[in-house]
């Protein structure tokens, strides 16, 4: 049985730090060039992926011990169209509704909000212990492990468009450091020679708002061109009237002489 004890010693063990490691340089690249006013971290609070992002407000949700608001994932006390930014490390994978999530991300999220997803890749090393009879009932095999393509497509549902996202972990997940570092390799030519397979994936979404706009026509510039057009017709009628009585003056003084 799975126990927030065995969660945090499996984080601190070498594998975990392994994890923790890649995953916190990603978000620190991805989250320092997103802009805004809040941004929210909705699980793993001991952890904080939003340290490089610059909004003034930062908080953190989950039930764990450590977040900022006690609240379940699927069912956020948050105000719609409030936050710009919305990260969720491998919330998904230990919730039994994710679906419920994403709407309730997509809720929270104003128009042209970005959410930043981590998870395990069930197609890869790592997945292959998810089902290993001997570790799955262990942290993190335990997990739901959500395939990429899938995740893709209820994001799409949902209005969001990929910004960007990447793999890695493609070394071994072996919990002695030593056989890792001799798979080392692995890590450097994994976005080359098998760029599906790594252990884990991110993805970045922005939400889009699909609607009508309505251009409505200036009805004041419009009166206003016809007002200013008005004394030049007039000008011009007046002047034209001038010109004939001129004319007329001209004739009935040729006709006395």
């Amino acid at each position: 049985m799975m126990t927030v004890q065995n969660v945090q010693q499996w984080f601190e063990s070498s594998l975990g730090q392994y994890l923790i490691e890649h995953e916190q340089c990603y978000f620190d690249q991805v989250v320092a060039n997103i802009f805004g006013y809040n941004a929210v971290q909705i699980g793993w609070p001991q952890f904080n992926f939003l340290r490089l992002n610059r909004m003034p407000f930062h908080f953190s949700v989950g039930l764990e011990t450590g977040a900022s608001l006690r609240a379940a994932p699927g069912f956020l006390p948050i105000q719609s169209n409030s936050v710009d930014l919305v990260i969720l490390p491998h919330t998904l994978e230990f919730n039994a509704n994710p679906h419920q999530i994403l709407r309730e991300v997509h809720r929270i999220l104003i128009p042209e909000g970005h959410v930043v997803i981590s998870g395990f890749n069930p197609f890869s090393l790592w997945g292959v212990c998810h089902y290993l009879r001997s570790t799955r009932r262990e942290f993190p095999w335990n997990g739901q492990f959500i395939a990429l393509s899938r995740l893709k497509d209820w994001l799409k549902l949902l209005d969001f468009e990929m910004a960007g996202g990447r793999l890695c972990c493609y070394t071994p997940p072996f919990k002695q450091e030593k056989w890792r570092k001799r798979l080392s390799f692995m890590e450097a030519a994994g976005d080359r020679w098998w760029p599906i397979s790594g252990g884990v994936y991110f993805l970045h979404a922005i939400k889009h708002m699909h609607g009508m706009r309505i251009i409505k026509p200036d009805w004041k510039n419009c009166l206003n061109a016809r007002k200013k057009m008005v004394p030049v017709a007039q000008r011009v009628n007046e002047a034209s009237l001038e010109e004939k009585s001129a004319e007329k003056l001209n004739q009935t003084d040729e006709s006395r002489r």
